[in-house]
């Protein structure tokens, strides 16, 4: 699917990899990595964050032959050992990033796993007991790497790759009483000083497809059991389609996006 004028990339979040599962992906890499020039994954890649999950995961990727960014999610750091499942992963080829940022086929990638808290005036603020003034923490220290790896994307297009929602549309059609365990808008919050094309997420499995930031950026939630419910004739992933050469140096302009 390799073109001169556009890079597509199939987007997937909440795969939930477990022992059993050899075999049962393969299929659905080898589909992915036929529509698309790149695969990204939005985290939950594992179920329990075991290793063995993990090295069930690398293989069934191993169809894909193409470039693979991902971040990790809650599951992911489940048994603790989110630093092995990362190096399971980073030795089969997958580019797990952290903070981070990267850059295929002259589109610029920043990606982080985020973290929860609320949404505008339902965030949870820093104040009170200590436990409640750590998760806070937690959700600024995560948007802090957010911050960090798209300050990095020095590409006209750009793209970045999130577990949690950084925006609340995309996940309505989940329990109210849980939108606050699903994302949180400071992670919305460097988006506005670093623009980007596109935002990618998962963790809300009944959420909705799409969403936008405040300033206009599509937002697309890419979980896996959302696809297969929202688009059951269709592969469980979303193409987000990538102008090489921008028009103009004005960054939003140069994407597309379908489901499947």
């Amino acid at each position: 699917m390799t073109s001169k004028e556009w890079v597509r990339f199939a987007a997937v979040g909440d795969i939930h990899c477990t022992h059993d599962s050899a075999g049962k992906f393969r299929g659905f890499f080898a589909q992915a990595a036929e529509a698309a020039d790149a695969l990204l994954l939005c985290g939950d890649l594992t179920d329990f964050g075991l290793p063995d999950e993990a090295k069930v995961l690398a293989d069934e990727l191993a169809v894909v032959g193409k470039p693979i960014v991902a971040v990790l999610g809650n599951h992911d750091f489940e048994s603790n050992q989110q630093d092995e499942v990362r190096r399971i992963l980073g030795a089969a080829g997958v580019r797990v990033l952290d903070g981070e940022a990267c850059e295929i086929e002259g589109v610029g990638i920043a990606g982080a796993k985020g973290f929860a808290g609320g949404f505008g005036r339902a965030a949870l603020g820093a104040w009170g007991e200590p436990a409640i003034k750590r998760f806070v923490d937690e959700a600024i220290q995560e948007a802090l790497k957010l911050e960090a790896a798209l300050a990095k994307l020095r590409t006209h297009r750009r793209i970045a790759v999130l577990h949690y929602a950084p925006i609340r549309a995309t996940v309505v059609g989940e329990p109210p009483e849980i939108f606050a365990f699903l994302g949180t808008s400071r992670l919305e919050d460097p988006f506005l000083r670093h623009p980007v094309d596109v935002i990618v997420h998962g963790h809300a499995h009944r959420g909705t497809l799409e969403g936008a930031t405040t300033n206009g950026i599509p937002v697309y939630n890419v979980a896996m059991p959302l696809l297969k419910r929202s688009q059951p004739e269709q592969p469980p992933f979303r193409i987000v389609t990538m102008a090489r050469q921008p028009a103009d140096d004005q960054i939003g302009g140069g994407s597309t996006s379908r489901n499947g």
